[in-house]
């Protein structure tokens, strides 16, 4: 019987944030339905945020090295809480790239916990994707 590798689960407090913010997608959703671009998705899903009064950074500059030299930066499109990275798409299909970089997002910020969003599905939980950096 093969065991599969233990894999730790984050902190209690940063799953309460995920939980937090897939509510708010889920409002989102429920109120645009699929079909618009991504950046009208993170519009409303900032502003669903702000109403629901989660701490959050938009486009936050991410540093990212290489064997301990700068080599360039990236942004991400939500840190919540300073704890959660969040992704935002609008595609047909999530794909492993979009959870690999999610996990290389959150190596680079040192955090545990990231999701991936598309919105472009019928039923918003379809289109919710966790990564835990273990």
């Amino acid at each position: 019987m093969q065991l599969e590798p233990y894999r730790p689960e984050p902190p209690l407090h940063v799953d309460e944030v995920a939980r937090a913010v897939i509510g708010a997608a889920i409002e989102v959703h429920r109120h645009l339905g699929p079909g618009f671009l991504e950046s009208i998705y993170a519009a409303a899903l900032v502003e669903e945020l702000r109403l629901r009064q989660v701490r959050f950074r938009e486009q936050l500059v991410v540093d990212v090295h290489y064997k301990g030299q700068l080599v360039g930066e990236h942004r991400l499109d939500l840190l919540v809480e300073d704890v959660l990275v969040v992704e935002l798409k609008a595609v047909d299909a999530l794909s492993a790239i979009h959870q690999a970089q999610t996990l290389s997002y959150l190596k680079a910020c040192d955090l545990c916990l990231g999701l991936v969003i598309n919105f472009r599905v019928p039923v918003l939980r379809q289109g919710v994707r966790r990564v835990v950096r273990t």
